[in-house]
């Protein structure tokens, strides 16, 4: 059995780059409109020239995707709605999306269009299909950082399940998992969950002998393998850069387009895609298992010379239309009659009639010069693959005729291929929620990074949570647990497996970040608490974790303290309100390009520009990058009314310490460290 080709992804910026893309080769673009998208800072696109662009598209036989893949707040979900069914109406083929929330509200909206999941939803292991093909998602962006294996079984479950996978194959790699960073939003309140990303990871941060860019790495480039994931059965090959140059776009669509129809990338190509971006050359380093050191790269003064080089040439890429539609078509040239023109592009068919013919005074008309005549689309995207023509002998006309001819049956095929669908809207699906319910007493959840860190004072706590990779034989019978999984998991069977070890010590409780968590936590008979790596902004949000039976949700770091006390599903919520927030999760530690993993302390940090350190640690095969500070809410603690539960967060802390911070917070104390109050109260763009 035949494997389909997976079409060629671009990225949109503008319109130059979109007809650099669909002339390069792109079997389908992504672009966004003037807000709630995760490039807010490109050039973007308003609702009427998305029109434009759509139908400039979908007449070259090219599909678009609308990008809306950040948080949504409560304030914002009717007008993000309203502008994707204008978008929907201007006739998307689907939408890239990561909140659930909008998600979940969107779908009741508009069912029709189709949902794709945003690498920003951190999918990269199997259990998690299952939930999104129950959201109604058609579409999974997958995490960057899968293996080869990793993603040759995730390819074959979502086959299985009917759910396309979509893979990034080309461009900038963040150092952190899309989704579970906040070092932006942290550090300058440029939210990247919220589009509007700074990108301080590529700013100078030193390990111990590291380059002094040891959160920078160098662009992925998966080129070499597309025909390998085409076997793996990926849908979409997807190309990063919407806020790079449209020669960029034509350089890496051209390259993808010849790879996958030849087998190879000209050398001109593949010599020109590296000189117009590159970070000191490219990484396969996930796809391959190489992690490490060869990873990491920046952006040099002679990357830069070397752009320049290459820009005229890929201007040459797009200059003109791409010839890429097939038609079929009849002619018939009879005496008396009109002429007459039928083409047909597998879907559409066009009949289109001219002149009469006349009576031949010197040379008549014949089949071959006919043919010449309409086979001229020039500058059109079409070429015909069969043309017949059925001539009556001794007739003539106008060059003039034949080309009005053609140019009126290419119009009215053109005209067809760009026909707007008819969307419907059902607005009543937009909940309007409001608090019916009155504020609780606070409780207090107590998160340890080990067992060693477990003192009474701890063990007082209503629920403390312990990670799934502590032993749970250790566990004292008296104090009430629930076990943490990671938000990065690559291994499903080891996280059942430590599971059930939990479950038999009667351990009923999971705290889960991620889709997939979730549904092995379910699996393995536990109820689960919705944990802050979901982003849970708003109240449609809260809700699904509710349907889906989570017991309470721990609201995202991003919101105000005033928003997230005005999210208002009816279930219990809380905050991280003391604690070194994890700034990023890394698959490729930060350490490592200074250090090897025999040659760390595990006990190392990064120290950025201004000799501020941040602490690494590592579990589970991920990395995490935690803050240089702590949030400290201990002397704010009445204005946390109106939550259910507040989160302190311990990770670095000794044991006297950890009875130090529960004192501060039963006595509402003043802080005693280095500290900040997180985005609570700054909030983010």
């Amino acid at each position: 059995m035949s494997v389909l080709k997976p079409e060629v992804l671009s990225p949109v910026g503008n319109r130059e780059m979109l007809t650099a893309a669909v002339r390069s080769g792109a079997d389908a673009v992504y672009l966004g409109l003037d807000s709630f998208n995760a490039r807010r800072n490109a050039e973007n696109f308003t609702v009427a020239s998305l029109r434009e662009a759509v139908e400039f598209c979908h007449i070259r036989g090219v599909k678009v995707y609308l990008t809306l893949n950040i948080l949504i707040s409560d304030a914002e979900m009717k007008e993000a709605i309203e502008q994707t069914v204008e978008a929907a109406k201007a006739g998307i083929d689907g939408v890239i999306t990561a909140d659930i929330g909008f998600v979940q509200t969107l779908h009741k909206v508009i069912p029709e269009l189709p949902i794709h999941a945003s690498t920003q939803m951190t999918v990269h292991s199997p259990s998690a299909i299952k939930p999104l093909r129950e959201m109604g998602f058609s579409r999974v962006v997958v995490s960057r950082e899968m293996s080869r294996p990793e993603l040759a079984a995730f390819c074959e479950e979502a086959k299985a399940q009917n759910m396309e996978v979509e893979v990034f194959v080309h461009g900038a790699l963040c150092m952190s998992m899309s989704g579970q960073c906040l070092l932006s939003a942290m550090l300058g309140g440029r939210s990247g969950n919220r589009g509007l990303c700074a990108g301080p990871c590529r700013l100078p941060f030193e390990a111990r002998n590291g380059n002094g860019y040891d959160l920078s790495l160098k662009d992925l480039s998966l080129i070499p393998y597309l025909n390998e994931l085409k076997e793996m059965g990926v849908s979409s090959l997807k190309i990063e850069g919407r806020m790079k140059r449209p020669e960029y776009v034509a350089a890496a669509t051209a390259a993808c387009r010849q790879m996958l129809d030849n087998g190879f990338v000209e050398e001109n190509i593949s010599s020109a895609l590296e000189k117009v971006f590159s970070r000191s050359g490219f990484t396969d380093g996930y796809y391959t298992g190489k992690l490490g050191r060869d990873m990491f790269g920046i952006r040099t003064k002679e990357d830069v010379t070397a752009a320049d080089t290459v820009f005229a040439s890929l201007h040459e890429l797009y200059r003109n239309d791409r010839q890429s539609i097939q038609l079929y078509g009849s002619a018939e040239i009879k005496e008396g009659r009109p002429i007459t023109l039928t083409v047909n592009d597998g879907e559409n068919t066009v009949t289109v009639s001219g002149d009469i013919p006349e009576k031949a005074i010197n040379r008549p008309m014949d089949e071959a010069s006919v043919l010449e005549k309409l086979n001229k689309t020039g500058g059109t995207p079409y070429y015909f693959e069969n043309l017949s023509v059925n001539i009556d002998g001794g007739l003539m006309l106008r060059v003039s005729s034949l080309n009005a001819l053609r140019r009126d049956a290419l119009d009215k095929l053109s005209a067809l291929r760009a026909k707007l669908p008819e969307i419907t809207p059902d607005y009543s699906a937009l909940k309007n929620y409001e608090k019916d319910y009155e504020p609780k007493k606070l409780k207090t959840v107590i998160r340890l990074d080990s067992i060693n860190q477990l003192t009474e004072k701890a063990g007082e706590a209503d629920l403390v949570l312990i990670p799934i990779n502590a032993d749970p034989a250790l566990l004292p019978d008296k104090v009430t647990f629930a076990v943490e999984l990671p938000r990065g998991i690559s291994n499903e069977s080891y996280i059942l497996g430590r599971l059930r070890l939990f479950k038999e010590k009667g351990i009923e409780i999971a705290f889960c970040s991620t889709l997939a968590a979730t549904e092995l936590a379910k699996k393995a008979g536990f109820k689960t608490v919705s944990h802050f790596g979901y982003n849970i902004y708003n109240s449609a949000s809260a809700d699904y974790h509710k349907e889906q039976g989570s017991l309470a949700v721990v609201l995202s770091p991003e919101l105000l303290l005033s928003e997230a006390k005005s999210v208002s599903a009816d279930i219990p919520k809380g905050i991280i309100s003391y604690g070194r927030l994890p700034l990023m999760l890394t698959r490729n530690c930060p350490i490592r390009n200074g250090l090897s993993c025999a040659e760390c302390g595990r006990n190392e940090t990064l120290t950025d520009r201004k000799s501020t350190q941040f602490p690494v640690r590592c579990q589970n095969g991920y990395s995490e990058l935690l803050n240089s500070k702590v949030i400290w809410l201990a002397d704010r603690k009445s204005e946390i009314s109106g939550l259910d539960f507040e989160l302190l967060y311990f990770t670095d802390e000794l044991p006297e310490r950890v009875d130090e911070v529960i004192a501060a917070y039963r006595n509402v104390a003043a802080p005693d460290c280095d500290f900040t109050r997180g985005l609570y109260f700054r909030g983010v763009e």
